[in-house]
């Protein structure tokens, strides 16, 4: 090959291993957020900070050691014969193929693992490549695709054990309580230490090669450890508990966010004399509102779903459409109509967007019409604003919670009807650790799935660098690492509505004290796999710790199996697909006739 050649595949890879990382933001981490958000914790702009910030923090201190797995631990190095052209082709296809798979799934709003799609794409085109002998299909020292594939089932059942333990403590401490809103506020610096131990644990714990933390003592990384997750617990006991007891227990209307700073002194205010209930927000997750209330933002509602209006129940009612008069697909094309309707007259840069959209629409013919290209230049920079902002703007709740009058709205009626609904007091307690565990758990999923991208980029740039396959046992850049994570960003911020919308409540009914404890189990999963080297999908323990803590109602039917079902079986379905695509896409350009 010559080094134009080179040249090429590394452009190739390099626009691959992109929208690899893309993809991964827009399903996976969007999926990871979907706690937050479905449980009220959070709102999607606030996901799309708190995410972008620490998916780049996990990525780069902790992240190589995952990279290093899908490197070499599935396709052994000397099985290229120091042929760093085949070398760098090989993971390019691995990209493509399972980049290719998971936008199509994303695009459909089917969730798949991102994770396991680029190691059943690896294990492909190794067949393809060097031979079924070659690939390492046993455990490898934890390394190869036995170990890897183990994951599949030990995951979410971890994770779901985990997010039953956590979500168990909270209901023995507080909501069987017949008080239970100052057992929430007092006990609640135990949950921050819990949280501020597990995301310091990640970094000190081995940390990231590049710091030489996994030479020190195990004194030393308990002392950091614990003594991190003590000073959040500190620090929570003397900004976070006043805080909450002044706004929950006193009723104390007139104290501001940023009054935390006052610590203890909040336990003296005096309240004004008209406090006579906690302004909290209402965290039921299907909520009714007015037919002109603005606050709509979802094209699967008919009916508007906006938060902090009031009724005699927790739990509003869903939204209703008259399916005997309009079939189902009628009803959709019905509220995505109306949505539209409304962003036309916001009065920001989707407002105009969308107006842009509307009132121009592609005339008769074909594209390349006259007539048409003048539309298009004129729609183009329409489209590219609504890419970018048209997630913002989209209600995740009313989504989730699907159309009264529906199949799919009445089976999510009956999940929620098997779920007890907590003082809104209490949630919004809990609501303040969820922000934490999902940073965690964010942090935790950059330092895992950073690894399936950065990977085989590394070692496409690697053998693009010096012409030698050797060069892949080197380490990660950092550069690689903050290049993909904030890719991987860029795909939640733009996309991952698409994947939040059928996930979170479409499986359980969510709450903040559910949400944490969905959102730790996950997180202490994903960081035990990932001291050990194994690429786990951080879905699959996000979604195992969703279906424990929705066991923990009492019930079976307070989980919808349907959806957990379908979840399942994309993730199994993705093993032979990836794989075949990845196996036949290289051996096409293996076999490909030369006319040199």
């Amino acid at each position: 090959m010559t080094l134009s050649q080179y040249d090429y595949i590394f452009a190739i890879g390099t626009c691959f291993a992109l929208l690899d990382a893309y993809n991964n933001g827009a399903n996976d981490v969007a999926n990871a957020w979907a706690t937050s958000v479905s449980s009220r914790s959070i709102t999607y702009r606030q996901a799309m900070i708190f995410g972008t910030v620490f998916e780049m923090l996990g990525a780069i201190t902790v992240g190589a050691r995952t990279a290093d797995t899908i490197k070499n631990g599935i396709i052994p190095n000397e099985a290229f014969q120091g042929n760093a052209g085949v070398q760098m082709l090989a993971f390019t296809c691995a990209l493509a193929a399972a980049s290719s798979w998971v936008m199509w799934c994303t695009k459909h709003s089917a969730h798949v693992s991102s994770t396991y799609s680029l190691i059943s794409a690896v294990a492909g085109v190794g067949v393809a490549t060097v031979g079924a002998s070659q690939v390492q299909w046993g455990w490898n020292e934890g390394k190869g695709l036995g170990a890897i594939f183990a994951g599949l089932g030990m995951a979410p059942a971890i994770s779901a054990c985990f997010g039953a333990i956590i979500f168990m403590l909270i209901k023995l401490v507080v909501h069987i309580r017949s008080n239970p809103v100052p057992w929430a506020i007092w006990t609640s610096p135990f949950f921050f230490l819990i949280a501020g131990t597990i995301c310091t644990l990640s970094i000190v714990y081995k940390g990231s090669p590049s710091l030489g933390l996994s030479s020190k003592p195990s004194w030393y990384i308990a002392s950091v450890t614990m003594g991190t997750g003590a000073g959040v617990a500190l620090l929570a006991g003397l900004f976070f508990v006043p805080f909450v007891y002044a706004r929950i227990l006193k009723k104390d209307y007139t104290v501001k966010w940023y009054m935390f700073l006052m610590g203890p002194l909040l336990f003296t205010r005096t309240p004004p004399a008209d406090a006579i209930e906690a302004r909290v927000p209402d965290y039921a997750v299907v909520q009714h509102a007015d037919e002109d209330d603005e606050s709509t933002n979802s094209p699967d509602s008919i009916t508007e779903i906006g938060e902090g209006k009031t009724t005699d129940s927790n739990e509003k009612r869903l939204v209703t459409a008259e399916t005997n008069e309009a079939s189902y697909k009628d009803l959709m094309q019905q509220g995505q109509d109306k949505f539209h309707a409304r962003l036309r007259k916001k009065a920001g840069p989707l407002g105009w967007a969308m107006r842009t959209l509307h009132e121009n629409p592609m005339g008769p013919g074909e594209m390349y019409e006259l007539n048409n290209i003048r539309i298009l230049l004129i729609r183009i920079p329409a489209m590219l604003t609504c890419g970018l902002l048209y997630g913002l703007h989209y209600d995740i709740h009313a989504a989730q919670s699907g159309i009264s009058g529906t199949p799919e709205g009445e089976r999510m009626a009956r999940v929620y009807a098997h779920a007890k609904k907590y003082p809104n007091e209490v949630e919004h307690t809990y609501s303040f650790v969820q922000v934490l565990t999902a940073c965690t758990a964010s942090f935790a999923h950059g330092a895992n799935d950073i690894g399936n991208s950065v990977g085989p980029w590394a070692v496409i740039y690697g053998a693009w660098s010096t012409g030698s396959a050797a060069e892949a046992k080197a380490s990660v850049p950092i550069w690689q690492l903050a290049v993909l994570s904030a890719t991987i960003s860029l795909g939640l911020i733009t996309y991952g509505y698409n994947i939040m919308k059928v996930m979170g409540n479409k499986i359980t009914y969510h709450s903040p004290s559910r949400g944490c404890s969905m959102e730790m189990g996950a997180a202490i999963t994903v960081l035990v796999f990932s001291q050990f080297s194994l690429p786990v999908s951080t879905s699959m323990c996000i979604t195992g710790a969703t279906v424990g803590v929705g066991l923990c109602n009492g019930s079976l039917k307070a989980v919808n199996f349907q959806r957990v079902g379908l979840l399942v079986m994309a993730w199994i379905m993705t093993i032979p697909i990836a794989g075949t695509l990845g196996g036949v896409l290289m051996g096409l350009f293996l076999n490909a006739p030369s006319f040199s």
